[in-house]
């Protein structure tokens, strides 16, 4: 039989007289140490500190009687509620204000709009691919270097970035980073960052966080600024958009990526996109259709392999320019879990097929050739065929 569990947020302000009763009544009292030294424990009820999860899980489990677990903020929100859940248990929850809306509130900020993402627990590589994406992101850190390296990666990126330390204690602290200042964050933190060449732009909308999916994608090539129709046709867009599957969270680099208009769409669905092309005109191009559609998309101009050292290592590839040395280089580098090829030669295919399966890829391809609706005169209709494209991919187990 499951023990009855409450679960009380605390956020630094005074215990709620019902949040103090369960803590007198309980015959257990969990939490971070922190939590635990600012409650009135009675002498009757075990203390349990809070240091691994699924130990405190079993023990809670295991309890005679009533159960009261102090969790920062609101629980239910990336919180233990749905620890407490898995195992069966059904708490029932005294909430107090989220840390993250504690965050927006002492920085004066709206936050609708923005992203709430957590690296507490979980790999901190698909957050930072998040939040570079996105243009107000809050983050909830982990003890550790992963804040100070999410931090760092922010600012390197041109972000604003705050710290909201300790909230509702003695010791809390809401102030601006800076790259010198990343290394001596106070744990817990919540880390915010803003855009601010595109945040105070953005219209109310009626989705939380993340805008969805885009309306449509595989767009016509007039969408976007490119030379004498050096772009990847919207029909292959689309194959290559399915199999890359960009999304908040991946990080996609497009090598040779011409007028960016793959790394634009990847970018319109949430992903973290860096679009490596050595023209600077077309490096031009890439950032005016990025600002075009609203996205963010890193620019790095140069050739492979000297110019990807350092690069954030991607969960998919794209290569529809830059040739076989350059798709090597990053292929060894980068080391994606997907990469989509289009080529124009079928002498490419060969070639392209052998270095994908060199490198550990499993290799399918196909053929597009597309036929248009033209106008004739008079009201009639004709194709226009468009020039076949070969599209490889290369997987490595399961995405």
């Amino acid at each position: 039989m499951t023990p009855a569990v409450t679960v009380i947020g605390c956020d630094g302000s005074p215990q709620r007289p019902d949040a103090a009763a369960v803590v007198a009544s309980a015959a257990l009292v969990a939490g971070a140490g922190r939590l635990l030294a600012a409650v009135t424990v009675p002498d009757t009820a075990t203390q349990l500190e809070i240091t691994r999860l699924d130990d405190a899980l079993d023990e809670i489990c295991r309890a005679r009687g009533p159960v009261a677990v102090l969790a920062s903020g609101d629980p239910g929100f990336f919180g233990i509620v749905r620890a407490l859940r898995t195992r069966g248990i059904k708490p029932r929850v005294i909430p107090a204000v989220s840390s993250v809306a504690l965050a927006f509130a002492r920085l004066g900020l709206d936050w609708d709009d923005a992203l709430v993402l957590s690296a507490h627990g979980r790999s901190p590589r698909p957050v930072a691919a998040a939040a570079l994406a996105h243009p107000k992101v809050a983050i909830l850190t982990a003890p550790g270097d992963a804040a100070a390296e999410l931090a760092g990666a922010l600012l390197a990126a041109g972000r604003r970035v705050y710290v909201a330390e300790r909230l509702g204690e003695p010791a809390e602290r809401v102030a601006e980073l800076t790259a010198a200042a990343v290394a001596n964050l106070a744990d817990p933190n919540v880390l915010v960052a803003v855009d601010p060449a595109t945040a105070p732009a953005q219209r109310p909308g009626w989705l939380a966080g993340h805008r969805g999916a885009p309306a449509g994608w595989a767009l016509p090539e007039e969408a976007f600024a490119h030379r004498d129709s050096m772009i990847t046709k919207s029909e292959v867009r689309a194959v290559a958009l399915a199999r890359l599957g960009p999304g908040p969270g991946r990080m996609v680099w497009d090598v040779g990526a011409g007028a960016g208009s793959v790394a634009v769409e990847c970018a319109r669905f949430g992903a973290s996109v860096i679009a490596i092309e050595a023209d600077p005109g077309q490096c031009s191009r890439i950032g005016q259709n990025a600002a075009a559609h609203g996205v963010a998309v890193r620019i790095v101009q140069g050739r492979a392999p000297g110019i990807l050292a350092g690069l954030p290592a991607p969960d998919a590839l794209f290569a529809g320019g830059g040739g076989d040395a350059a798709l090597d280089a990053a292929l060894r580098l980068g080391r994606p879990q997907v990469a989509v090829l289009t080529l124009a030669s079928v002498d490419r295919v060969r070639t392209g097929s052998e270095l994908l399966a060199g490198h550990g890829y499993q290799v399918s391809g196909v053929q597009l050739q597309a036929s248009r609706l033209a106008s004739l005169p008079g009201g009639s209709l004709r194709l226009t065929a468009a020039n076949p494209v070969f599209v490889l991919c290369g997987e490595r187990g399961s995405r």
